[in-house]
């Protein structure tokens, strides 16, 4: 049941499109979508989480569509968003919060307030429950943020730099969170850092176009002759981005 992108136009106001017709499949399981800042993840994400809608075209999923007003509640209960900055609501501590996202997904108050401190625990929080959220540190902000995204049971995760701003232990112990849950995750990143080996797929977006979108095996193949092991997806990243940007020369 992959999110897809069919002939997809999205611009801001006047300006030129960010994405000009868009065709773009993810797969089910877990995909690393790279591409340097500014390349148009972040407004895919945002399309595929339904806080944008295209222009033209349309964004589906399990034959729901973002454009269609009678599906939109039961795509968004099926979809859940991380965007780069987490909003603490004033005053609320971390289970307060992520009960409250439960409640806006459609759950009733019990419901929510019991699958918060659950959501909590997954993500390692549980001790930091009655904790105000503004006194969390940003490594823990992030993971109250992934929290919101479990609590209402969605499908796909969509996720969108949640690295930034962490440090090295942070990194990691937010990698092992992620690799125990088992949810469809499309990770959005400018770091090839952030290829750990329990994803399945890569994308590569560039300027709103599609410059590499298959397994890791055959990204990691895309790396110079002599490549160490270590620095595969890097090479292979750079690889990908010279390549298209010399075939545009």
């Amino acid at each position: 049941m992959p999110i897809g992108f069919h002939a997809a136009v999205f611009g801001y106001r006047r300006r030129r499109p960010v994405l000009q017709d868009l065709t773009l499949t993810f797969p089910p399981g877990r995909t690393v979508f790279l591409g340097p800042n500014g390349a148009g993840k972040s407004t895919v994400l945002s399309l595929a989480a339904s806080v944008l809608r295209p222009q033209s075209g349309t964004v589906t999923y399990d034959g729901l569509r973002t454009d269609r007003r009678g599906d939109l509640a039961a795509y968004r209960g099926r979809i859940a968003w991380l965007p780069q900055r987490i909003e603490s609501v004033p005053r609320l501590t971390a289970r307060e919060q992520v009960a409250y996202v439960g409640w806006l997904k459609g759950m009733n108050r019990r419901d929510a307030w019991d699958a918060a401190l659950g959501a909590l625990q997954r993500v390692e929080l549980a001790d930091f429950a009655g904790r105000k959220v503004q006194q969390l540190s940003g490594g823990q902000q992030r993971r109250v943020g992934i929290a919101q995204s479990l609590v209402h049971d969605a499908e796909v995760l969509l996720l969108d730099e949640p690295t930034a701003g962490m440090d090295p232990r942070q990194r990691r112990v937010f990698h092992e969170i992620l690799a125990g849950l088992d949810r469809h995750v499309l990770l959005s990143t400018h770091d090839v850092a952030d290829l750990e080996d329990t994803y399945d797929h890569v994308v590569v977006l560039d300027g709103g176009t599609v410059r590499f979108a298959g397994p890791v095996r055959e990204f990691h193949a895309l790396a110079p002759p002599g490549t160490t092991p270590a620095r595969l997806a890097e090479a292979a990243y750079y690889a990908t981005v010279r390549d298209e940007e010399t075939a545009c020369a």
